[in-house]
């Protein structure tokens, strides 16, 4: 059925006879002009989703947040009670902190039970867009410099896995964190080329000269009336780095998580079936038997 989180009646009306609602819908952007309709989409239109489940009776929410809600402080690794740091890296960010924070009162007020699920970075098969032209780039040799700092990944599969047990396992009004692995940007690269017999060199730009550089590039896009590929919220968001736990939703939840070379791999594979990097031998192959 076709839908829109603005327009409440349609939802309801693709929510009648349903039990179990999943809300994966939402808007990631960063460097736009006007974020506004992302703040449409993702706080209006979730709490949308809630009422509507009320009005068609669904019992149980499954909503997807992000871990971007966390706030953890830059250092600390973040978990579904970190404090938050107390201010935001990106309207993206914001954006789904209110998101969640609407969605976890309008469950109140309608005793619809809300499960929220807070995934790290997606990566896997099917991803090819987002934080993944990273590793796009660095794969075709477009990725010049990084800023080295920390980012957790959660495999496609292990996060579809999350959600479906939240819907079996978990509890109204809790968070779950879903993370698999954490590692640092230089790491993931050397990771990603050895798996993709891939070697490229790679500058690494201080945090200071990454903001300048964002600034500047931001500035001439707005007076373009681009879109600039690189701002100041995304700077931001990568010199600050995110570390994540995601152990609450293998004790409580009973997810396993994929190792990251296995997520990798995959993914390689796919990308290379897409045509999105030519196919090449791992530097370390494995053997066969």
């Amino acid at each position: 059925m076709r839908g829109d989180v603005l327009d409440s009646e349609a939802l309801i009306s693709a929510m009648r006879g349903c039990e179990l609602v999943y809300h994966a819908a939402g808007a990631n952007a960063f460097c736009v002009r006007d974020p506004s309709p992302m703040f449409e989409v993702n706080v209006q239109g979730s709490q949308n989703v809630i009422r509507a489940a009320a009005r068609a009776d669904v019992k149980r929410v499954v909503y997807t947040s992000s871990a971007a809600t966390l706030g953890e402080k830059k250092g600390t690794v973040g978990s579904e009670q970190s404090p938050h740091r107390g201010r935001f890296l990106s309207d993206y960010e914001r954006s789904k902190f209110d998101a969640e924070r609407a969605v976890l009162a309008a469950s109140e007020e309608t005793a619809v039970e809300v499960v929220c699920v807070n995934p790290a970075s997606v990566q896997g098969p099917g991803r090819a867009t987002g934080s993944t032209r990273l590793l796009l780039d660095y794969l075709n040799g477009r990725l010049k410099a990084v800023v080295d700092s920390t980012l957790s990944l959660i495999d496609i599969d292990d996060c579809t896995a999350g959600h479906l047990l939240a819907a079996s396992r978990g509890k109204p009004g809790e968070r779950y964190v879903l993370s698999g692995s954490t590692l640092s940007v230089r790491e993931g690269l050397e990771l990603l080329g050895n798996l993709a017999g891939v070697e490229q060199p790679v500058r690494t730009l201080p945090p200071t000269l990454a903001m300048a550089v964002a600034t500047a590039v931001e500035a001439v896009a707005w007076v373009r009336r681009d879109t600039p590929r690189i701002c100041r919220e995304l700077a931001r968001t990568l010199t600050h780095g995110h570390a994540y736990d995601g152990s609450k939703a293998t004790r409580e939840l009973g997810l396993r998580y994929t190792p990251i070379e296995e997520t990798l791999r995959r993914t390689i594979d796919w990308w290379v079936g897409q045509g999105l990097v030519p196919a090449r031998e791992p530097a370390n192959p494995q053997p066969t038997s």
